[in-house]
């Protein structure tokens, strides 16, 4: 039977302390919370050959430290054999998974000889993963992995009634369940005649062209006999080979790829065949009939109606179209970042539709074509390719330099386009930006030398107003026209940047200065008085300081990637950010952007402005834990960032 006390004197909280010491990560804490810590521990001792507790047993909520004793980690299987796995000896702990995720014991402890444990209640443990830098870093992992299942538990068990009545989750579906198999295919080679009468007799649209080892090649459609062979005789049907009339840009997609990759495909290089592989092994087709059939959302309509509308008018019925497709992939339970990625994508088309359609009408009004190659740019969400619901525009347009005595002229063309293009953006939903930072302002369409020297003046002289502009443009992504005007611009930032001994001093300075709104108690933090009273805002309070962190890492190591995970990804694989730390900065992020994604929509639905406000009270247990792990680490990367990019004797100049 195992003893139990309470610590009581002086003494023995020295003799705690001292003990807690000896235990990584506890020994990165100060003096001072380890004082008060060692206040809150129970000391238990078991007896030898007596359990700790035992498998499937529910979680006791306390991580067990060991000061004396040795202690045996087993596992029992189905047929009731005992296995001892791994040992726990002193100074070591156990008991951290099931604290953290409250899941019964995967394995029981049982003491070897005589055990003597302290006890750390997993509220306690909790509030030091949450304000602990070096000792949340212990336990990353299996926080992160807490994350992904809470958060994968609320989204599976929500109801979309609010959202949607689609029925199933196609967006769970792999592309193996939905592709034609085998594969009728051609060789390089095969008489164009043949190739048309296999089509003709199978009743296929499509013939993957393979080259001899089977590998794909090209792609032959009817459209392609149509239009090669009989409309243009570019070769003589009897002696024409499917090289030279197939397509070369085949599409390809892995057999395990989701629908939504096969769709996002789809739209993104707007083909209508897809080539299924597994690994270079060819297995199977997609067409854009196979995902019509599988009940596509409406999003295959949605592109159509975006590229073949004429009128602003039908556009901005188009762009209203686009937040039922975003209704429908809550519903099916589509990730945040596939969320994120098929609404950009219509975003873009739609952006680039309005362009095209304000460069014809400068045609019409005698302003003629384009007088040099220019880029339109989306910066903030847009930019970051997070925009869900349509929201305020943040865009820009940098020019070509032209000839000297051309600098009137060319300023005037594209005042005139870009103030037609953010109008009309307007008018498909995309309201004007309150500060101004629109292409229509002189300050944001620019040639690209001014560009260049007006970024490289906001990175060299960081004052306040500067910094803002700084975190608004960094996010900037060419959206249309000439991509090598922004590629340009970055190598120019790039380059300041690498100079500047200041600017991610002070970038992480302007994000440090605000916390994540958590207390040190781990309660939330809201705001007092006003209409969101006992609320906060996901986007300014949390999402925020994630999207800069990462932003300054990203620019540091010259990352042009501008959306959040993308930027991550590649922090990652250049060993920029750990990948433990990584992983959990990911799963925080679209935790954070489930919320607002989901809060938002109800507010739209309920007929309110979808404002970012969340009251985290009304939140079941399971989402006010899942919350706070995103919180925590927030407050994690800050430190992060702050020990990566902080100037000690520049903290007295800001």
């Amino acid at each position: 039977m195992e003893k139990e006390m309470w610590f009581p004197g002086v003494e023995t909280v020295t003799a705690v302390i001292q003990a807690l010491q000896a235990i990584a990560p506890f020994n990165s804490l100060s003096p001072a919370v380890l004082s008060k810590l060692a206040q809150k521990l129970q000391q238990k001792t078991y007896p030898r050959d007596s359990y700790v507790f035992k498998q499937g047993q529910k979680s006791q909520n306390v991580l067990y430290l060991i000061v004396q004793g040795l202690a045996e980690v087993i596992v029992t299987n189905d047929k009731g054999i005992e296995t001892v796995i791994s040992y726990r000896r002193q100074y070591d702990f156990f008991g951290e998974t099931v604290v953290l995720t409250q899941k019964p014991y995967p394995g029981s402890v049982r003491a070897k000889e005589d055990l003597t444990c302290l006890l750390l209640p997993g509220e306690e443990f909790e509030r030091l993963i949450q304000n602990h830098l070096e000792f949340s870093g212990f336990f990353s992992q299996i926080v992160t992995e807490r994350m992904r299942v809470l958060y994968e538990e609320i989204v599976a068990e929500q109801s979309y009634e609010a959202y949607s009545s689609v029925e199933s989750p196609l967006f769970r579906k792999r592309v193996s369940e939905l592709m034609s198999s085998p594969v009728v295919t051609c060789y390089r080679g095969d008489l164009i005649s043949s190739v048309a009468q296999t089509m003709a007799k199978k009743n296929i649209s499509a013939v993957i062209v393979v080259d001899e080892p089977g590998h794909p090649v090209g792609l032959i459609t009817e459209k392609d006999l149509v239009n090669k062979v009989i409309a243009r005789s570019m070769c003589p049907p009897d002696s024409c080979t499917a090289e030279a009339v197939m397509n070369r840009d085949l599409v390809k997609v892995p057999a395990n790829a989701f629908f939504n990759q096969a769709l996002l495909a789809v739209v993104k290089h707007q083909v209508k065949h897809l080539a299924v592989m597994d690994q270079d092994h060819l297995v199977g087709i997609v067409t854009i009939g196979d995902l019509i059939k599988t009940r596509s959302t409406g999003t295959l309509r949605v592109t159509h109606d975006i590229e073949s509308q004429r009128t602003l008018e039908g556009l901005a019925a188009a762009g209203r179209e686009v937040d039922n497709v975003l209704n429908a992939l809550v519903a099916e339970k589509a990730s945040v970042p596939e969320i994120f990625e098929i609404v950009s994508e219509f975003h873009d088309r739609l952006t680039r539709r309005v362009i095209l359609l304000c460069e014809a009408e400068m045609l019409k009004e005698g302003y003629g074509p384009p007088p040099v190659g220019y880029c339109w740019i989306n910066m903030g969400s847009a930019g970051r390719k997070e925009q869900t619901l349509r929201t305020d525009q943040d865009n820009a347009l940098i020019y070509t330099d032209g000839q000297p005595g051309r600098e009137k002229e060319l300023e005037e063309y594209f005042h005139v386009l870009a103030t037609k293009v953010v109008e009309a953006l307007a008018q498909c939903g995309f309201a004007k930006c309150r500060g101004d930072v629109v292409a229509s302002n002189p300050q944001w369409c620019q040639p690209l030398s001014r560009w260049q020297e007006t970024v490289e003046h906001w990175i060299r002289h960081v004052e306040p107003m500067n910094i803002r502009m700084l975190t608004i443009f960094l996010d900037f992504r060419c959206v249309y026209g000439e991509k090598n005007l922004a590629d340009r611009l970055w190598k120019s930032i790039f380059a300041a940047f690498k100079e500047s001994m200041a600017v991610s001093h002070l970038l992480t300075h302007d994000d440090t200065q605000f916390r994540a709104p958590v207390s040190l108690l781990g309660g939330f933090v809201t705001e007092k008085t006003g209409p969101h009273k006992n609320e906060l805002n996901l986007k300014t309070s949390a999402c925020v300081h994630i999207v800069n962190c990462v932003r300054i890492f990203a620019v540091k190591h010259k990352i042009t990637e501008t959306s959040t995970f993308g930027r991550l990804k590649e922090l990652i694989r250049l060993r920029a950010i750990p990948q433990d730390d990584g992983e959990f900065i990911h799963a925080a992020y679209e935790t954070l952007m489930m919320f607002r994604v989901r809060e938002n929509l109800k507010k739209a639905k309920q007929g309110k402005e979808p404002d970012n406000y969340i009251n985290p009270h009304h939140l079941s247990k399971r989402e006010q834990a899942l919350l706070r792990d995103a919180f925590s680490v927030i407050s994690r990367l800050q430190k992060l960032t702050t020990n990566h990019f902080s100037i000690f004797w520049l903290n007295y100049l800001t």
